[in-house]
C-alpha cells in the first residue's frame, strides 16, 4: 500500500478517534445565550475523564445526554480522510487534521443553539495561522502563508462590514469565525476563498428556501449561518489541496 493511501487511512482512524470525542463539548458549549455553561449532566453526574470531563461520548448512567458519538466519528473521520486524499504527503495535513475536528465541533454547536462560542472562535484564527506558518517553513508545502493572513484579513473584514449592514442577518460570531476560515482559505488561493466563500452563502440560502418552502420557518426566522460557511470553506480547501 502506497504512503498516501497509509495517510488517507491514518486521517480516518484520528478523525473516528477525534469525532469520537466531540459530543460532550458540543454538549457544554452549546448553551443559549445569557445561561451558563453545565457543569453536571442532566442526570446530576460530575463530567469526568479527559481534560476536566469536556471530551468524551455524552453518556451518563446508561443514558445520552448530547449527541450520537458514532454519527459524530463517522463524519469527522469522513472529513479528514477527504482532506489527506486531497492533499497527499504536504506538510499542510497535519495542519488540518489539527483543525478539521474543532470546525466540526463549532459546526455542531451553531446547529444546535446558533451562536459560535468565542473560547474556540478567536483562539481557533491564530491557531489555524500558527499551523500553516509551521507548514510553510517545511519543504514541499503546497500554500503560502502570506495568502492565509491576507485571506484571513479580507474575510473577516467582508464579514465585519455585512453585520455593520445586518446586523440581525450576520452575526458577530460569524465573523470572528471567518477569521479561521479565511486563512484555510486563502492558503491555496484567491480563488479558493472566493469559491468556499459563495458555496457557503449558497448553502446556507438553499437552507433557508427549504425551510421557507416546509413550512418550518418565515423570511424574518435565522438561521445557523456557521455550520454552510464551514462546509464551503472544507470544499474550497480540498478544491484548493487537488489543485496544488
Amino acid at each position: 500500500m502506497s504512503l498516501e493511501n497509509w495517510l488517507v487511512l491514518g486521517a480516518l482512524l484520528w478523525g473516528a478517534v477525534a469525532g469520537w470525542l466531540l459530543p460532550r463539548p458540543v454538549y457544554r458549549l452549546a448553551v443559549p445565550a445569557g445561561e451558563e455553561r453545565p457543569e453536571r449532566t442532566p442526570q446530576g453526574r460530575e463530567f469526568g475523564g479527559a481534560f476536566g470531563g469536556w471530551l468524551g461520548p455524552a453518556r451518563a448512567g446508561g443514558e445520552r445526554y448530547g449527541p450520537s458519538a458514532p454519527p459524530t466519528a463517522v463524519a469527522t473521520a469522513l472529513v479528514c480522510g477527504a482532506l489527506a486524499a486531497a492533499t497527499g504527503t504536504r506538510p499542510e495535513l497535519g495542519a488540518w487534521l489539527l483543525l478539521a475536528p474543532v470546525f466540526v465541533l463549532l459546526a455542531m454547536v451553531d446547529f444546535r443553539v446558533q451562536r459560535l462560542p468565542d473560547p474556540l472562535t478567536l483562539p481557533l484564527a491564530g491557531g489555524a495561522l500558527l499551523l500553516l506558518g509551521g507548514a510553510a517553513l517545511l519543504p514541499e508545502h503546497g500554500g503560502d502563508w502570506t495568502g492565509a493572513l491576507l485571506g484571513a484579513l479580507a474575510l473577516g473584514l467582508f464579514f465585519f462590514v455585512l453585520f455593520l449592514i445586518n446586523p440581525r442577518g450576520m452575526g458577530f460570531g460569524d465573523v470572528k469565525l471567518v477569521l479561521s476560515l479565511g486563512a484555510v482559505l486563502g492558503w491555496y488561493s484567491w480563488g479558493g476563498l472566493l469559491l468556499g466563500t459563495f458555496v457557503g452563502f449558497l448553502l446556507g440560502a438553499l437552507y433557508g428556501v427549504g425551510l421557507v418552502a416546509l413550512r418550518r420557518a418565515d423570511r424574518k426566522t435565522s438561521i445557523p449561518f456557521g455550520p454552510f460557511l464551514i462546509a464551503g470553506a472544507l470544499l474550497g480547501v480540498l478544491m484548493g489541496a487537488y489543485a496544488a
